[in-house]
């Protein structure tokens, strides 16, 4: 009885073992597997940056554009009127595309301070971002287009540059101005606007202008959003709830 214990007890350690064997080498190979992954990920987009969370796989709630966002041009304190309207703006493509209105407000801002340096309305620059993107920063399409307004890095590098190269594509502001640069460009070149956009979505051969239907429709609506909220009786009646977010949120500021 008694050998036949010992012999027991020696299978059970050997038996042990080899199932921590196992183990550690499960967790060589787990380790080995995520080095590789870091590797890969510093190879193709360089070193992640705490002061940037926009790289590639971070979901769109987790971004805030106002602080986030290292190159977005400076903003001056908001008017009440422009405060309004970009709120109104925010809530109408807040609610159509789903995503936070916080982020959705900082981007609207953003397309407006942009607007005014380009000299680009706006309201396009922001349906071309709902159109091309739904608003997601880290969006990319299959040919490489990346972005909010779906910006090709190989094909612009020169635009980019200023912003750090190509790894920049992602950041919101960098992906704005750039993005305006290239229809501004494309506005000089065919000097209409339909050939324009166009000529950035990459379908200049397709007489129906789908895209620039798509695009023109969206800045309709966007139009028709301020025009409710312009007449009197909106205004009047909105007035007391963008009073009572504005006081709990603060005034939104791109940094």
């Amino acid at each position: 009885m008694i050998v036949k214990s010992a012999l027991t007890m020696d299978g059970l350690g050997a038996a042990g073992s080899t199932q921590r064997g196992r183990h550690l080498a499960s967790t060589i190979v787990l380790i080995a597997s995520l080095l590789a992954l870091l590797l890969i990920v510093h190879t193709h987009y360089g070193p992640l940056d705490v002061r940037n969370p926009f790289q590639p796989g971070l979901p769109l709630e987790a971004i805030k554009v106002s602080q986030q966002s290292r190159f977005a041009p400076p903003v001056a304190a908001l008017s009440p009127a422009d405060e309004s309207r970009y709120r109104v703006l925010s809530e109408y493509l807040a609610q159509r595309y789903r995503v936070s209105q916080q982020v959705i407000f900082d981007l609207v801002t953003l397309a407006h301070k942009v607007g005014r340096q380009h000299k680009l309305d706006p309201l396009l620059i922001i349906a071309i971002m709902g159109i091309e993107s739904s608003f997601n920063p880290i969006a990319e399409s299959r040919v490489g287009a990346k972005g909010l307004m779906q910006v090709i890095p190989k094909y612009h590098p020169e635009k980019l540059l200023p912003f750090g190269g190509e790894k920049a594509v992602f950041d919101p502001a960098a992906n704005v101005v750039v993005g305006t640069q290239i229809l501004k460009e494309y506005l000089r070149r065919t000097g209409n606007l339909a050939s324009a956009l166009q000529m950035y979505a990459g379908a200049l051969e397709d007489r129906s202008d789908t895209y620039t239907g798509k695009v023109l429709g969206e800045r309709q609506r966007l139009h028709r959003v301020l025009a409710r909220w312009s007449a009197p009786s909106m205004r009047a009646k909105s007035a007391p709830a963008r009073t009572a977010l504005a006081s709990n949120a603060g005034p939104s500021r791109i940094r």
